[in-house]
């Protein structure tokens, strides 16, 4: 190590003391000892951890998900076989080589105080470890911050020193993690570092590790964070310990903390650890009856946003947790899910670690694993930015050399349009556009890229850009300069463009920030940039010019550092009024808005409108309770079992008279049913059921409306209803090779097999074709029903030829429904890994 070297960081050590005290010296002292034990020159900013090591993040496999559905599931002969699947799969070919073994291995403490493996499940770690080793894996383990109960009471003396467990601990006794009770005498222990012999403990069970030839460690309940910044506990001082510990250890190990670590204290994560959870665990643990689900794995879309610029090989990665796209049961993933997290996952350079049985993965998931083009983009080092932001965000990440990786995903239930200027992306055209999905080019577009993207789906795309955009004009509005009212207040906050924020925002529209002098030169739609503040997931509402109030769910880990998300929005010439507020829940704190452009070549607005269902109209006894994952960070609960108890969508404006496609997002853990009713027509019954009163899941169904204000009604006049977060209402799509039609009628009269034919108009084959929803509802007639597809979907239908045609019956049972009931249809089809998507949408169909 150079003296220049060593003057800069005892420079630092001085400053941070001068800061933040001794403790936050300690920090720097802990960098010195890493870089001189490995002999490796870093500063403030430098690699987190051991060279070699986490340069890119790390890929394999997780035990966490599958243990969360299998109670039983960790044991040595299970870590076995999960190996051997592993290494049959084909996955390490790819980078896939980490066996992480997380909570429930250890049994007891040995004569020093170190955790030992359960002998019953684990008789033997060492001869796992080199099983693991054997098949040209790495192994992980796991553990916590502080010393358990046991320990403590046995007291026993820390390795190669004269003192005990109990002269480590702060006193009076803390809990030593989030997983600890507060109080005197938690099961959990802190660790005082200030002490002898407390950083000789951690390397004694880092060295025991080490000696059993673990090769990543997973410090688990790390606060601040952990969805506790009790700072009486703070692992901060833990971490840096842990860090020097793998450091003395002489063994390379890849070591992550977790979990939903308070970005507040991010250069201390990113000085000591390789990688750092962002968000609580992606797995349902009960709350669903699969490992995860939609709402669970998409708030990753909201979080990462305000972690996007803290990655990196110099300062660690952002943890996304598992990757959970194995298969298409235990995930509770669609195959359009999983692909879109995997591409998620792959834009933000997150570590790439399995969850649920390898033995169970299936052909889908293989190919979504083994798609090297994806994998390069993991593994790139530069992780992706927003460019756009809204339940259709693009993530873009520039590789610096002309080429640019561009993510397009729909979060929306149904197909949605999404347009892409190139100027929005940094650049003007583009000479070169690859389908990373479907390893095909799609030649040179000048202006931009234009599809139709499946519900929950994704399109992914390598551009090479040309040429700068033109500049566009801005302007910011500072939070603390808006007409603020109720309990909105303005706040210090360094980070913040102006150094103030706006906080305070209560539940209830009168608690507000309102720009009111937006201004703009023409009337057109302009992009604006959002910088609010909060941690975890939040809501924000706003409302342009008095129009419908409009949705934007973001997320983050801080109410001290903004992050930024960009929506389109149309503005009128001169004075514009924008509020944001939320009558049902807690906004996020703001900074500011920008407002850019000239009301032309901005990404078009959506065309899909979202309903929150708690700021709908409720009567009887529905209430609007808070919702975590649910859009609006609401509900509407307790509709039906009555008349009365209703929820009514006013003002559900459309362009045209025609049949629109609705989402309907519900909560319910058993089956239950809603009647639909449209500007005070007959009902029409909707059959749901789910696993969670937490987790919203999504339906799509066709729906009948006039041009201009419609109003649409959701009860159950004698049975209960499930819990509603929202509709959104889009137009049909239309594919320019794909067409879909419904051939013929045959069967019985309760069971009908109906005929549905795609036609591939193209110049080239439809790979993959396939029906993804099929719903039919009650549209006239006697009664109220909802006939059954029978089929599993999505219904493979495998290549169309260009010209041809593809053929498949579905059955669909009528047993409830009148013989003179007619039905709206909506039909939705793809090809290409959904890059070609299609509809088709009936009216007043017979059976």
């Amino acid at each position: 190590m150079t003296a220049r070297m060593t003057s800069s960081i005892e420079s630092k050590i001085s400053n941070l003391k001068h800061q933040h005290g001794e403790a936050g010296s300690r920090y720097l002292r802990v960098v010195f000892a890493i870089c001189f034990a490995v002999f490796f020159g870093c500063a403030l900013g430098g690699r987190a951890q051991t060279p070699g090591i986490a340069e890119k993040p790390y890929q394999g496999w997780s035990s966490f998900s599958q243990q969360t559905i299998s109670s039983n599931f960790l044991t040595q002969a299970n870590m076995t076989a999960q190996s051997d699947a592993l290494f049959a799969s084909g996955l390490q070919g790819h980078g896939f080589n980490y066996i992480n073994m997380d909570s429930g291995w250890q049994g007891s403490f040995d004569a020093n105080g170190r955790p030992i493996p359960n002998s019953t499940i684990f008789p033997d770690i060492t001869a796992l470890v080199a099983h693991i080793h054997t098949n040209g894996q790495k192994a992980g383990i796991y553990w916590i911050p502080g010393v358990e109960y046991p320990a403590v009471v046995a007291n026993s003396t820390i390795l190669g020193t004269p003192y005990h467990i109990q002269d480590i601990l702060a006193v009076p006794y803390t809990a030593g993690n989030a997983f600890g009770a507060p109080g005197t005498s938690p099961y959990h222990y802190k660790i005082d570092f200030t002490k002898p012999g407390a950083q000789e403990y951690i390397n004694s069970v880092v060295n025991l590790f080490a000696s059993w030839g673990i090769d990543a460690i997973k410090l688990d309940a790390v606060t601040p964070g952990s969805y506790s910044d009790d700072l009486s506990i703070d692992n901060r001082a833990d971490v840096a310990a842990w860090a020097e510990a793998i450091a003395q250890s002489g063994r390379p190990i890849w070591f992550t903390i977790s979990w939903a670590l308070d970005q507040d204290y991010l250069s201390v994560w990113q000085q000591f650890a390789n990688a750092r959870r962002i968000e609580g665990d992606i797995d349902c643990e009960g709350n669903c009856s699969t490992i995860t689900n939609w709402a669970m794995a998409s708030w990753r879309f909201y979080d990462l946003v305000g972690w996007q610029n803290a990655a990196g090989p110099l300062v660690g990665w952002n943890d996304l947790d598992s990757l959970e796209v194995m298969n298409n049961t235990t995930s509770g993933l669609s195959y359009e899910e999983r692909r879109s997290i995997a591409t998620l996952w792959a834009m933000a350079n997150a570590p790439m670690y399995l969850g649920g049985d390898l033995t169970t993965l299936d052909a889908f998931g293989k190919q979504l694993l083994t798609n090297d083009e994806v994998i390069a983009i993991d593994q790139s080092a530069h992780p992706a930015k927003q460019a756009l932001g809204g339940d259709t965000p693009v993530w873009v990440s520039d590789m610096e050399d002309g080429n640019y990786y561009v993510a397009l995903f729909n979060l929306n239930a149904f197909p949605s349009r999404v347009v892409v200027p190139w100027n929005s992306l940094g650049f003007a055209h583009a000479s070169r556009v690859r389908d990373l999905w479907n390893h095909i080019e799609l030649g040179s577009l000048d202006h931009g890229f234009d599809t139709t993207i499946l519900g929950h789906g994704v399109r992914l795309l390598k551009v090479t850009g040309e040429g700068r955009p033109r500049p566009t004009e801005s302007q910011s509005y500072e939070a603390e300069a808006a007409t603020l009212s109720g309990t909105a207040v303005i706040a210090a906050c360094s980070a913040c463009s102006g150094g103030e924020k706006v906080g305070g925002l209560a539940l209830g529209w009168n608690n507000a920030v309102t720009f009111n002098n937006v201004a703009t030169s023409r009337t057109g739609v302009y992009q604006m940039q959002i910088d609010s503040l909060t941690q975890g997931p939040r809501s924000l509402i706003y409302q342009v010019n008095g129009g419908p109030l409009q949705t934007l769910n973001v997320g983050g880990g801080s109410f001290f550092l903004p992050s930024s998300t960009t929506v389109s929005v149309a503005l009128n010439k001169g004075i514009n009024s924008i509020k944001f507020g939320s009558p049902t829940s807690y906004p996020p704190d703001m900074d500011r808005i920008v407002v850019s452009g000239d009301g032309s070549g901005a990404p078009p607005l959506p065309s899909s409108t979202t309903f929150e269902a708690e700021n709908a109209t409720l009567a009887g006894t529905v209430t609007p309770p808070y919702c975590e994952y649910c859009s609006g960070a609401g509900e509407a609960g307790n509709i039906g079992g009555g008349s009365g108890n209703t929820v009514t969508f006013t003002q559900v404006n459309v362009a045209k008279t025609g049949t629109y496609l609705m989402e309907v997002d519900y909560l319910t853990a058993a089956p239950r049913s809603f009647f639909i009713s449209v500007n005070g027509g007959a009902n029409t019954e909707l059959d749901l059921n789910g696993s969670s009163w937490n987790l919203p899941a999504s339906t799509v169904i066709p729906v009948q409306l006039q041009a201009g204000s419609n109003t649409i009604q959701f009860g159950n006049d004698s049975g209960y209803a499930p819990a509603l977060d929202r509709i959104a209402i889009a137009p049909s799509v239309e594919s320019p090779t794909l067409t879909g039609a419904i051939a013929s009628k045959t069967g019985g009269e309760n069971l009908r097999v109906w005929k549905i034919a795609l036609t591939n108009s193209g110049a080239g084959r439809a790979e993959g074709s396939q029906i993804n929803t099929l719903s039919v509802t009650q549209a006239g007639g006697d009664g109220t029903c909802h006939p059954r597809v029978i089929e599993q979907l999505p219904i493979q239908l495998n290549g169309i030829a260009s010209s041809g045609h593809a053929v498949v019956d579905v059955p669909i049972d009528f047993s409830k429904c009148a013989k003179s009931a007619t039905f709206n249809v909506n039909l939705v089809f793809s090809a290409n890994n959904g890059a070609d998507v299609g509809d088709l949408v009936g009216t007043a169909e017979p059976r």
